[in-house]
């Protein structure tokens, strides 16, 4: 079931949020917005909000970590095998979404887990993504971080 959102230009307020994490949406490698507030003033309304506003990225066809082919320094281990064997890394372009981390979230699901179906069938080992994977790209929200266990923050 499909949430409706606010849409970002009518929130009223909250500008210097607004601000950061627009400049966010241009330029992911400020790194990120440490939102903080009394609970209720639409922190996470505003950030819902954003996802109508984040721009397209290339992603790899197949890839399930939505590797970005122009940055080549920091593709899987996959898609280096993909360009080392010769095949051209087709891509489309995908809208940036806004990733939850659920509070219940555990570490293998957060990072990652051996894929245990392809180790049993094919006999490789193979990880199966965790939600940072699934971020890649993306906006990762993480409501309530002082909940989380210290070890997966």
């Amino acid at each position: 079931m499909k949430r409706s959102v606010l849409p970002f230009t009518s929130i009223v307020g909250l500008e210097h949020l607004k601000l950061a994490l627009v400049l966010n949406g241009v330029n992911p490698r400020i790194g990120g917005v440490l939102i903080s507030g009394p609970k209720g003033t639409g922190k996470t309304t505003v950030v819902r909000a954003l996802a109508d506003l984040l721009p397209e990225v290339d992603v790899i066809d197949d890839c399930r970590f939505g590797c970005n082919p122009s940055r080549k320094e920091f593709l899987c281990a996959e898609c280096r095998a993909r360009i080392e064997s010769g095949k051209e890394l087709k891509f489309h372009k995908r809208k940036m979404r806004v990733v939850n981390l659920p509070l219940s979230t555990t570490e293998d699901r957060l990072i990652g887990a051996l894929d245990i179906e392809k180790v049993l069938k094919e006999g490789i080992q193979a990880l199966r993504p965790g939600i940072l994977a699934e971020a890649h790209q993306n906006v990762l929200y993480v409501d309530e971080i002082n909940l989380l266990p210290d070890h997966l923050v």
